[in-house]
């Protein structure tokens, strides 16, 4: 059984507000980010008020590290005090990466149509690229070596192969979802 754990996304980035596909490209998070990030840590004070014994993680992409510095910044924690893990880091848009949709049109037209497809499945060009369902066996393994209560800074993406795992979401419905910056995901 998984423990408590609470999930939260990178506040929003300035590739997030352009509609850009992030993946793994290591972006900082902006103003409003940083906002978004000092208030879900004042939040989780409300949600758990004892932290002891819960293991702090984030993606070591600089966008969940600085949230996670700020969340436990608010929290009235040690910023640094947290671990990264790898597994976390959201899926790899391959060659899409750093590119809106329209610009990814332009050079490949029909290509968002082939995406809405079968978003789960669907693989961008390039060497490195993943699938949301190659991301949910990352997590998955992840998952399973959770042990203690967790706060997580993390992505859309491993957020939306938390629904498809621990909560049951078909897999057409977990790459939908929308996935804010403002909220926590709480799985008990």
């Amino acid at each position: 059984m998984l423990p408590l754990a609470y999930f939260v996304r990178h506040g929003q980035t300035d590739w997030n507000a352009e509609g850009r596909f992030q993946g793994q490209a290591d972006t900082d998070i902006n103003e409003l980010g940083r906002s978004q990030a000092t208030r879900n840590g004042k939040l989780l004070v409300r949600l758990e008020p004892d932290f002891s014994g819960f293991d702090f993680v984030a993606s070591p992409l600089k966008r969940t590290c600085e949230t996670m510095r700020l969340l436990r910044r608010a929290m009235g924690l040690e910023p640094d005090g947290f671990r990264t893990d790898p597994a976390l880091m959201d899926l790899h848009f391959g060659d899409w990466q750093g590119s809106t949709l329209a610009e990814i049109e332009t050079v490949d037209p029909g290509a968002g149509q082939r995406r809405e497809a079968d978003k789960w499945h669907f693989l961008p060009e390039g060497a490195e690229a993943e699938s949301y369902a190659m991301l949910c066996g990352r997590v998955e393994g992840w998952l399973a070596g959770q042990e203690r209560p967790t706060v997580c800074a993390t992505h859309g993406g491993v957020m939306r192969s938390l629904f498809r795992l621990v909560g049951g979401l078909s897999e057409a419905r977990s790459a939908a979802l929308s996935i804010p910056q403002d909220r926590i995901l709480v799985l008990r």
